[in-house]
């Protein structure tokens, strides 16, 4: 039986070309356009399917471009970053393991979806899933590409007889480009999202070869824009947040605070010069606080005025 996962690796996303990179967590169109470089390929045969690996630079950082030919011409292809490769060729050390471990096919021992053995691969909003399957034509590793917060799904098929030779180029690629994944920090803060009046902002912190970053994106209708700040000036960033804060913010003094006077509530002013403030307090004979002038508890207690205070 052939390992070819021929109708099971869906269609081609090349939207994904221009908009997936190190430093790039979304999709953008308007990035299409963009400059960018091929600094090194290899190809595969594996099978009757061809596979391109490319690694490409653009003014966001370097990644990787894997495409998928097959014998009908159908093209379909996946975006990593680097990180995120040497996390994928580990995976395929293992996936290998386990297909070298299984025996023959067995119609009558594969699972009704057809999994062997799944693993998922999360990286900034996106996700990447690992699946070893198999169908009447063979098994294979089925990898899908997805953005969280929408976007096109893409996705390849790797016969699993390949996977072996796919893992050399891969690594052959990474080790060229010098990608240490040590370096990089693996627990990164969550997302966090505000929402204010009909705008929308996330805060997102990713990655890259040039360090730890955070993008804040603006989301309105179909408007979106964002900026990129490196974890190095995140503390001037909120320094100078906080000092227009306060700027913003009125002076202490001239701020009204309630002043609770029994049952009564009144605004302070800036400040008491000598007044006298007189109140009922519940279950007290004297009715006068503050000073000055008598009281008795048959006698009512007069609420102050505004000028009195």
């Amino acid at each position: 039986m052939s390992d070819l996962g021929s109708g099971d690796e869906g269609s081609s996303s090349q939207k994904y070309q221009q908009g997936m990179d190190q430093g790039n967590a979304d999709y953008d169109p308007a990035q299409q356009g963009q400059m960018e470089q091929e600094l090194a390929t290899k190809m595969l045969q594996i099978q009757s399917k061809r596979f391109y690996l490319d690694v490409k630079q653009n003014r966001r950082g370097r990644f990787i471009k894997v495409a998928e030919i097959g014998a009908d011409g159908r093209r379909s292809q996946i975006f990593l970053a680097l990180t995120t490769a040497g996390e994928f060729r580990d995976h395929l050390n293992a996936f290998s393991d386990f297909y070298s471990s299984l025996g023959p096919p067995n119609p009558d021992t594969v699972p009704d979806d057809g999994k062997l053995k799944s693993e998922m691969m999360l990286k900034e909003n996106r996700r990447y899933y690992l699946d070893l399957k198999e169908n009447s034509r063979g098994r294979f590793l089925r990898v899908s590409q997805t953005i969280t917060r929408g976007g096109p799904r893409s996705q390849i098929a790797i016969p699993a007889q390949g996977m072996i030779e796919f893992r050399d180029a891969l690594t052959d690629l990474l080790e060229e480009f010098n990608c240490d994944d040590h370096t990089y920090k693996p627990d990164l803060p969550d997302g966090r999202h505000l929402h204010v009046d009909n705008k929308n902002f996330y805060f997102d912190v990713g990655q890259n070869n040039r360090g730890v970053y955070m993008r804040i994106s603006e989301v309105k209708s179909n408007f979106r824009t964002s900026i990129t700040v490196p974890e190095k000036s995140w503390h001037r960033f909120r320094d100078i947040l906080a000092e227009y804060c306060d700027k913003a913010r009125p002076p202490i003094h001239d701020q009204p605070v309630p002043v609770v006077l029994g049952q009564w509530y009144y605004p302070r002013p800036a400040a008491i010069h000598g007044t006298q403030i007189r109140r009922r307090v519940p279950g007290s004979n004297d009715g006068a606080v503050g000073g000055g002038g008598g009281g008795n508890g048959n006698s009512p207690t007069q609420s102050p005025s505004y000028n009195q205070l």
